[in-house]
């Protein structure tokens, strides 16, 4: 029975005779040999080899009678027992000491001889102190014969033999477990792939539905815009109608007292001696009235001109108003497909990055036993070069013995051929292991366009939110503005003509009539026509004149979709629909002025 104890390469001094002093690596291997048949006993064993020679042999073998003599000869203070743990220590000191420029202990292996033949040395564990060198322990080491040579030489091959075995064991198992994992990987890339796929055609279908609906949108909005600009136009045709007829009627009646006063200026100048300074006074009013009559028509045609301009800005923002709500529209639906697909590429990602996980941890280690392997390939390769020189040296001196060479020729050359086996196995390795790498590459190529396009939709969808937001911000604004648009228009008109107490004007109101009650609600395009004094007595009648020039029970210069119901505007139980006009028109009117003031909302309704 062999028990290992110690087998490492230590720097050595070697000393000769007549020669100079040199260190080279040389390898001991203590070994621990018990026998028990017949009788019990146990060895020591000390074998001192060099990897660069495979001559170089020196053996020792201490048994307890030969340990007995050296402990009396060199004073040694420990048993047979505890003898082979303090040589390792003292190896491992030298071990320690031996990459130092001054070491404390040294190994010394020394010869009679000029060079390291045949003969004896002997191996010295040498420290070295300020006063002299010690020499700890000295063993003499017998030079191994050709037959132990052989033996030795045999043992290594049948190791390496075993090595190589189990090399070509592991080379199979990481094929077989790489061809798997490459065939996994390959149906998964395939899966990703058709997903892909699949999500790509999904978002072009959508898009292109999208397109189709926002360019018929489109079109509706525009004829419904042509039809509103044509009757726009006819609305402010017959306003500028109303406004030249009672401009007409203003001149007639300011002529007729100019008439008046012309006769009163002739009695006056009658009187001219008793009341000149009547006719003075009387004069100055004159001129006083033409030019009122001269400001009054340049009014008329600035408030005309500002009231086109105020048409023209209404109705574009009008159009500004329902473009903004379609494009609002729009852009929701758009918001929520895209976080649909955010949560889709979420999922896809996630998913990406557990099998990325995997399949790094699995290149991880595959890169370790790759590592594995080439450090054991490149010890086999050392060895096997070892290996081919003691074969030369054989075969030199296997010339003198013919029959024990062609043994050993057989033998390198099935050695050879197993070694271009593992060459082969190894490079169709390397090559599987390079493709692996580039698929891992690839991997994370599509993760990383994954996660860029993941960046980009989340990037346009916070856009889109603040793009909703400044619409938001604008529709608000218009409003507002809308708002005091009519309300310094309704302003304007009070201050211009006064309107008697039983008439009523009401700028920028709009009526719809439902089935069950009357809506009202704010327009801030429409103004009606001022009503002159002229006028007054046909107040109860104008309504009913109004509604009757109307089809199919709709008011006149309303559109079908101001007559629908809305959240924010005020029922009005004292309007009734087209139909009982006639029968509900001696009735008194509503009193509205104690309902609830609303934003936007101003109108004046007519008493009895």
């Amino acid at each position: 029975m062999m028990e290992l104890l110690f087998d490492q390469k230590l720097q050595v001094q070697v000393k000769c005779k007549d020669c100079e002093d040199r260190r080279t690596s040389i390898r001991i291997s203590i070994e621990l040999q018990s026998t028990s048949s017949p009788v019990h006993k146990r060895d020591l064993a000390v074998r001192l080899t060099d990897d660069a020679d495979a001559y170089f042999l020196y053996n020792l073998v201490i048994s307890e009678e030969d340990f007995q003599s050296l402990k009396v000869q060199q004073g040694l203070l420990v048993e047979f027992s505890a003898f082979p743990q303090k040589f390792i220590d003292l190896l491992n000191q030298c071990i320690e000491e031996q990459d130092k420029d001054n070491p404390r202990f040294l190994l010394q292996l020394v010869s009679s001889s000029p060079v390291l033949d045949n003969s004896c040395a002997s191996l010295n564990i040498v420290e070295t102190n300020a006063f002299k060198h010690l020499t700890h322990l000295c063993l003499k080491l017998i030079h191994g014969t050709d037959v132990e040579i052989k033996k030795y030489l045999a043992t290594c091959l049948s190791c390496l033999k075993e090595e190589k075995q189990l090399l070509e064991q592991k080379l199979k198992r990481t094929e077989e477990d790489l061809s798997r994992q490459l065939s996994y990987t390959q149906q998964t890339l395939s899966e990703k792939s058709r997903e892909l796929d699949r999500i790509r055609s999904e978002w072009t279908s959508q898009t292109a539905a999208l397109t189709n609906q926002h360019s018929q949108e489109l079109t509706t909005e525009r004829e419904k815009t042509l039809e509103a600009q044509m009757k726009y136009q006819q609305q402010s045709e017959q306003q500028r109608r109303e406004l030249e007829s009672l401009h007409q009627k203003s001149i007639q009646q300011l002529q007729c007292r100019l008439a008046e006063l012309e006769v009163s200026n002739k009695d006056l100048m009658e009187r001219k001696y008793k009341s000149e300074s009547a006719i003075r006074d009387l004069k100055a009013k004159l001129v006083g009235l033409e030019d009122e009559s001269h400001r009054a028509k340049q009014e008329v045609l600035s408030l005309r001109r500002e009231n086109s301009t105020l048409d023209s800005e209404c109705h574009e923002k009008e159009k500004q108003v329902n473009q903004l709500q379609t494009r609002v529209a729009v852009l929701e639906q758009e918001i929520k497909d895209k976080d649909q697909l955010v949560l889709r590429t979420k999922e896809v990602l996630e998913a990406t990055q557990q099998q990325k996980m995997i399949i790094e941890e699995n290149a991880e280690e595959r890169q370790h036993h790759i590592g594995k392997l080439e450090t054991t390939l490149k010890s086999l390769s050392e060895e096997l070069i070892k290996a081919n020189e003691i074969i030369k040296k054989l075969q030199d001196d296997v010339k003198m013995l013919v029959g024990k060479l062609k043994l050993k020729n057989s033998v390198t050359v099935q050695q050879e051929k197993v070694l271009s086996e593992t060459e082969q196995l190894l490079q169709k390795e390397q090559r599987e292991v390079q493709e692996a790498r580039q698929a891992l590459k690839q991997r994370d190529e599509e993760v990383s366009k994954l996660q860029e396009q993941l960046e980009a939709t989340v990037q346009k969808l916070a856009e889109s939110k603040e793009l909703l937001k400044t619409n938001e911000n604008v529709i608000t604004w218009l409003n507002k503005q809308l708002n005091e648009n009519q309300i310094t228009r309704k302003h304007e008109n009070l201050g211009m003509f006064e309107t008697p107490p039983g008439m009523t004007s009401s700028g920028g109101f709009r009526a719809g009539i439902s089935s069950q009650n009357v809506m009202v609600q704010f327009n801030p395009v429409i103004s009606k026509p001022i009503v002159s004094p002229v006028d007054m007595n046909c107040g109860s009648h104008s309504l009913q004149h109004g509604s009757s020039n109307k089809e199919n029970g709709e008011l006149l210069g309303l559109e079908s979709k101001y007559l629908e119901r809305r959240d924010d505007s005020i029922p009005l139980r004292g309007i009734v629909p087209k139909k009982h006009l006639n029968k509900e028109a001696q009735k008194p009117s509503v009193n509205v002025s104690q309902l609830p003031p609303t934003p936007g909302f101003s109108a004046y309704f007519p008493g009895q």
